[in-house]
């Protein structure tokens, strides 16, 4: 690889996850700081709903959302927690459409902040395709989308995740090294620094 040529950072990502919302702009922005190419990865989150973990589990889930909420209000975000446990595979298949599309942040953002105040079922294809129509992409074209080659190329990032032996998001991969949570882009940053990766 030329010593000015561009390296991948791998961002594994669930929209369910609070943390991953968090992570998302910041992320994104290293691009613009360091000699990277972000690719944006799919993953889904697999949670147990109220009432099938422990009580310390539950105690965990509510500072989770309590600590996300901290993060989010400076940056003017607002993270309400959601009312079930979400199979967002919709959802995801819709963002690799977008990214398909060149509209992965626009549509990212938005179904971040609808999922987030609850205005958005991401569980739902109909509910999908509205936020892709609304963007100006093809909802018809959605839908032919999630069940052929979506799904085909959202079983890939299942299975490039199980590979990279992921458990969680956001999860940053570089040159095979992960970095775990949105407080981690800083030690993430600190690395690429380090592998000579910064932008003058």
């Amino acid at each position: 690889m030329p010593a000015n040529e561009a390296k991948e950072v791998k961002m594994y990502s669930d929209y369910k996850s609070p943390f991953a919302y968090l992570a998302f702009d910041p992320a994104f922005a290293l691009e613009q700081r360091f000699r990277i190419r972000l690719r944006w990865i799919p993953f889904q989150l697999r949670i147990k709903g109220k009432g099938e973990r422990s009580q310390y589990s539950e105690y965990k889930a509510r500072y989770s959302y309590l600590d996300a909420r901290r993060w989010a209000k400076p940056r003017g975000l607002v993270i309400r927690g959601p009312l079930k446990v979400y199979d967002t595979t919709p959802a995801l298949i819709g963002g690799l459409f977008a990214q398909h599309h060149g509209r992965l942040l626009d549509y990212s953002r938005r179904v971040y902040e609808m999922f987030f105040k609850r205005e958005l079922e991401a569980d739902d294809p109909d509910a999908v395709a509205n936020v892709i129509a609304e963007l100006g992409m093809s909802a018809d074209d959605y839908r032919e989308y999630l069940s052929g080659k979506g799904a085909l190329a959202y079983q890939r990032a299942q299975d490039e995740a199980a590979n990279d032996h992921v458990f969680g998001v956001p999860l940053f991969i570089f040159e095979d090294e992960p970095f775990w949570g949105h407080d981690r882009i800083p030690v993430l940053e600190d690395r690429l620094t380090a592998a000579g990766m910064a932008l003058n």
